[in-house]
């Protein structure tokens, strides 16, 4: 690269300090990844608190999940095309509008409506990954793309006690409120601090591919996530599944045919690539596993044979600190690609969590064994979403970057997408009468237990056969001098 490629490189280093830039972009993320958690406190309380069946209520979380799935890889593509920095901002915007709606809406329609606007900020993650690649020395990226990464896990983590706090505390919205005052703050520091995007793909933005994207991940996500409550052999699931089977599989048909895809599928096959996103899989669904399984474990009734009998924010206090692990592993985690590559990383993530579901199997019927436990899974995660984007930006040309990591955030997405409804059908099928209450048994602890024990493994056998280096013609090109 050279002429324009050289001077846009030279006004990308006429900027704030690159410490600073890291910082503000790991609060965005920490910002986007809190919202996952922030209605966790008050979600068995939402049928009350909004005036609506328990099914209309659920959609108070799944609008998030799936307004993430969905717009993350389009976000991403609109960030390589029109500048990663303006889409980060119009995210942050999103945000915050949608955590207004929620705050001024006292029904269902408009906390939904708000959720779904929170949940399409999770681009900004993948976005500011692929800035760091854009703005930082060669030799800080791998360190700041795990801080970067970790974000995904510390913000529910620490989160959830924020969350768990405001709501004892106060009145509910408010913690809408302050959702809408993070985002704002994030705004204004992204906009003073991080450095306009002047690396753009060529092309313009496929329009067709990306409502037909949305409309087949809508339907898969749909009935993935509502088969427990709907019956997964019901007709509305089945033909949700599989009409989102379909429509993925034409818009890949289409994609391949067009001149400038939403995403680059050639790109997307090459292997690194491809297993990486599977490893993602794998990797979203022992994230979220843990995420289902432990908080309830903790806060079930002694009396139930399997609970510890917790509050909410003593539960939420137990699992905080996975956070703070992956938080602090982020620096180690990069030297430790540096050192070992990151498909060794991912693999070794793996191991801590194979670690972790391991142990709980053994041993669960103290507090303590769920905290050592979930610092098991706060190493596995911290290591395993620090190395994915390390592969996918060694494999994939530097106009791809945006939308590739959107990619891949899609695939960590569609395992906790599945991950929620497996780990919900199982506790659910195995659960008895207790006072009127369906309770879990502790059967079914031990069988979710051994789902995120298969999926752990699955993504370290995946991230075995990923090669430890791309061949030449799948390495994105390298930094100019």
């Amino acid at each position: 690269m050279g002429g324009r490629g050289d001077e846009d490189r030279r006004r990308l280093t006429r900027m704030p300090s690159q410490g600073a830039i890291v910082a503000v972009l790991a609060t965005a993320g920490l910002c986007a990844s809190f919202m996952f958690t922030l209605v966790v406190p008050i979600q068995s309380e939402l049928p009350e608190l909004l005036d609506a069946s328990r099914e209309d209520t659920a959609w108070v979380v799944t609008a998030t999940l799936l307004a993430s799935a969905i717009f993350t890889p389009i976000s991403g593509r609109l960030g390589d095309l029109y500048g990663k920095r303006r889409i980060v901002l119009v995210l942050l915007l999103t945000l915050v509008a949608g955590s207004v709606i929620a705050a001024l809406s006292p029904g269902i329609v408009g906390v939904v409506v708000g959720r779904a606007l929170q949940g399409a900020a999770m681009g900004v993650v993948p976005l500011s990954i692929s800035i760091l690649r854009d703005v930082l020395h060669e030799n800080r990226v791998d360190t700041a793309i795990a801080l970067i990464s970790a974000t995904l896990g510390v913000g529910g983590a620490i989160g959830l006690p924020i969350s768990a706090l405001v709501t004892q505390y106060l009145e509910w919205h408010v913690l809408f409120w302050v959702a809408a005052g993070l985002g704002a703050i994030v705004f204004a520091l992204v906009l003073w601090i991080v450095p306009v995007s002047v690396l753009r793909a060529p092309g313009r933005f496929d329009y067709v591919g990306a409502v037909a994207l949305a409309v087949g991940l809508l339907g898969i996500l749909l009935a993935i996530s509502r088969g427990n409550e709907w019956g997964w052999t019901s007709p509305a699931v089945l033909a949700l599944g599989l009409g989102g089977i379909v429509v993925l599989l034409v818009w890949g048909w289409y994609e391949l045919r067009i001149d400038a895809p939403l995403l680059d599928l050639r790109v997307a096959a090459r292997r690194p690539v491809l297993l990486t996103n599977i490893a993602s899989v794998a990797m979203g669904f022992a994230l979220f596993a843990s995420n289902v399984i432990y908080p309830q474990l903790l806060e079930l009734p002694v009396g139930t044979g399997a609970g510890l009998g917790l509050s909410l924010l003593a539960a939420s206090l137990v699992v905080m600190p996975a956070g703070l692990v992956m938080m602090v592993l982020s620096p180690v985690a990069g030297r430790l690609a540096h050192r070992i590559g990151p498909q060794r990383l991912l693999a070794l993530g793996a191991v801590a969590l194979i670690v972790a579901y391991a142990f709980t199997l053994l041993w669960s019927s103290e507090v303590w064994h769920i905290f050592v436990a979930n610092l098991f899974v706060g190493v596995g995660i911290g290591l395993g979403y620090a190395a994915m984007p390390m592969l996918i930006m060694r494999s994939v040309p530097r106009s791809e970057t945006g939308a590739s990591n959107g990619l891949n955030a899609l695939f960590r997405s569609l395992g906790t997408s599945t991950a929620a409804a497996v780990i919900g059908a199982v506790l659910a099928a195995m659960s008895f009468d207790q006072d009127g209450v369906q309770v879990p048994a502790p059967a079914a602890f031990q069988v979710s237990f051994a789902l995120g024990l298969a999926a752990a493994a699955i993504a370290l056998v995946t991230a075995l056969f990923i090669p430890a280096r791309p061949a030449p013609q799948e390495r994105h090109p390298s930094l100019p001098d």
